[in-house]
């Protein structure tokens, strides 16, 4: 549906954009999880790059198709955001109508009733049938349509890491720190255990915001501390250097790469070799030292798209920010340095402009290793929730055997309703398309085996099965009987109110004292303490027909029967007039509002469709 509207509008996404959802500023919260540097809390692109670009070359092709169907999921995502920015921009509320409503809000009323409330009568006289319900619901139909949906009792069986494992992966962790100490080549010992993220630069203490940086700031350099718990990892640090820097720098520079991002796949490419490059670079500078303009050298020979229309300038780079050559050059000389550095991009001339603030800096090597269940927790778990699952045959033995051998153990009985047959999660649970597919392949009742679900081995027995369409009476009874009730309390004292003549007459038939309201307003929601909210009220208040009048019948409220005289109406100011300023407003407002709809029910409301991907995935 989405996609054929998308499709007939051509709405694209190019792979230069794709690339910046990937690697730009804002990139998706999964990748800010995976490639944020844990010393610098800042989202590393460049490895986020090149770790795609290497699954590309020596991944499998189940990891292949993996990305290709993520890359499919961001370009839908943007392509409906584009879709919605559309439908934002068409809004519009017409002068005509704002007109209208300033006119119906000036008006005032001061009204006399006397009321009878529905709990006056018992609802426990009331009975409302089954036949009742099914004739309401047929007749408002479109209020009670339901998706199709199922709803679960379940159990979970936590295969999560014990006390016991987590010491294990702790001491496991510290047998490492000698060898981690000693090794003379860090990036090949991180490599080595499976760390391809090791930042070889600089970062200022002021950046690093990490566990127990008091602690590893305090090592002496060359040494390692830990282990220590961050997260769900131990992890030990090796403190590789420390010396005092500036906080923030600006550069100018000239890139001649080595390598560049093809725009188009963004993969890494070689541009040309690193013998010619080295000779390039090195022109420059010697025409820089005869006085050639740096501005003109950058616009004709630099390599970075980043910083090339800016003069070749960057300004408040923060330690860490850069890759660690370029990092410590900058960090590392005083303002007025000029020189060659060579990078995994390439070869730079820097001028260092400029330098901000003074603190102590540090180089330091991370060994994180994730706290993970052993297979004696995880083989536990899984016999837990086998031995439960061969005593629930149903949904009745199920919640007895619970009541029975889990609640007096303090484990928890969860409720998921409202599963739809395309949902790849279970709220309360977490993410498993393949458990929600076995929810719609069991019956009413049905208990499902045993299921991994994030930490937990799940059971779960089919509580509710709702096809699409129309709620039935048992699924919608407990919205319209209220509703059927109070009509029927309505009619009950509607006839001790008899024929309506005047107040006084049915201030006696009632009991009821004559009441006022002189603050009667079209748009108000409480015009007295007593009268509470009652559009009714305002609506025949307003009605011209009625002014100077008794209204000739009793009005069904929200809250009871009313029998009303509208004493009088008039013309008040209304303190926002300006129906520019209300359109713009009133824009404003449905902009902020469309963060939280989508245009989907208007589009499945228009067509007749049948959504079949809970067959597909």
């Amino acid at each position: 549906m989405f996609t054929s509207e998308i499709n007939k509008l051509g709405i694209r996404v190019g792979k230069k954009e794709i690339n910046d959802i990937l690697f730009g500023a804002n990139p998706p919260d999964d990748m800010k999880r995976q490639f944020t540097d844990p010393a610098t809390g800042q989202y590393n692109a460049a490895e986020a790059m090149r770790a795609f670009n290497e699954m590309k070359r020596k991944g499998t092709q189940e990891q292949k198709d993996n990305f290709n169907t993520y890359i499919d999921q961001l370009e839908y995502i943007r392509m409906v955001d584009k879709y919605n920015s559309l439908m934002n921009n068409s809004i519009n509320y017409p002068k005509w109508l704002l007109e209208k409503q300033n006119a119906d809000n000036s008006l005032l009323g001061k009204i006399s009733f006397v009321k009878e409330v529905y709990s006056s009568i018992p609802d426990s006289s009331i009975k409302i049938t089954d036949k009742e319900i099914a004739d309401y619901i047929s007749k408002n139909k479109d209020d009670y349509k339901q998706e199709e949906t199922r709803s679960i009792a379940y159990v979970s069986f936590p295969a999560t890491p014990s006390a016991a494992d987590s010491l294990d992966q702790k001491q496991k962790l510290a047998a490492l720190a000698a060898a981690f100490d000693s090794t003379k080549n860090v990036e090949q010992f991180l490599a080595g255990e499976g760390i391809n993220n090791y930042y070889a630069g600089f970062v200022s203490s002021k950046r690093i915001q990490i566990a127990n940086k008091d602690s590893i700031f305090k090592t002496p350099v060359g040494q390692v501390y830990g282990p220590y718990l961050e997260g769900g990892n131990y992890v030990l640090a090796k403190v590789e250097g420390e010396k005092m820097m500036p906080d923030t720098a600006k550069v100018r520079h000239i890139l001649v790469a080595t390598t560049q991002q093809d725009p188009q796949t963004g993969q890494m490419q070689v541009v040309r070799d690193s013998v010619s490059a080295k000779k390039t670079i090195d022109s420059i500078q010697k025409a820089i030292q005869n006085g050639s303009k740096f501005d003109s050298l950058v616009v004709q020979l630099s390599d970075d798209p980043g910083s090339k229309n800016k003069g070749g300038v960057y300004d408040s780079i923060p330690t860490g920010q850069m890759v660690p050559e370029f990092n410590d050059y900058i960090f590392g000389n005083p303002v007025g340095t000029k020189g060659v550095v060579k990078t995994q991009f390439g070869y730079h001339y820097i001028e260092i402009l400029g330098q901000k603030g003074n603190n102590m800096a540090y180089k330091i090597a991370y060994l994180p290793k994730q706290i993970v269940a052993s297979p004696e927790t995880d083989a536990k778990a899984l016999n837990d929730a086998n031995l439960f699952a061969g005593d629930s045959r149903d949904q009745k033995s199920f919640e007895a055997n619970y009541e029975k051998n889990l609640k007096p153990k303090g484990i928890n009985k969860g409720i998921a309703p409202d599963i739809r047959p395309t949902d790849a999660q279970v709220r309360g649970l977490g993410l498993s398309r393949e458990f929600v597919r076995n929810i719609y392949k069991a019956k009413k009742g049905e208990v499902l085996q045993p299921e991994r679900v994030g930490d937990d081995y799940v059971v779960a027995v089919v509580t509710e099965v709702n096809s699409e369409g129309t709620q039935d009476v048992a699924k919608a009874r407990t919205s319209v009987e209220p509703l059927l009730r109070n009509k029927k309390k309505a009619e009950m004292l509607k006839q001790k109110v008899g024929k309506v003549t005047t107040l006084e007459a049915a201030s006696t038939a009632l009991g009821k004292p004559i009441e006022t309201a002189d603050s009667v307003r079209m748009t108000s929601k409480s015009a007295s303490a007593s009268l509470g909210y009652e559009p009714r009220i305002s609506g025949a208040t307003f009605n011209p027909s009625n002014r100077g009048k008794v209204v000739p019948e009793a009005l069904e409220g929200v809250n009871g029967i009313y029998v009303v005289r509208v004493d009088s109406v008039k013309t008040t100011a209304i303190a926002n007039a300006n129906v520019a300023e209300q359109r713009k407003q009133m824009y404003m407002n449905a902009l902020q509002m469309a963060k939280y709809s989508s245009p989907v029910t208007a589009l499945r409301a228009a067509a007749t469709i049948k959504d079949r991907r809970a067959e597909r995935f």
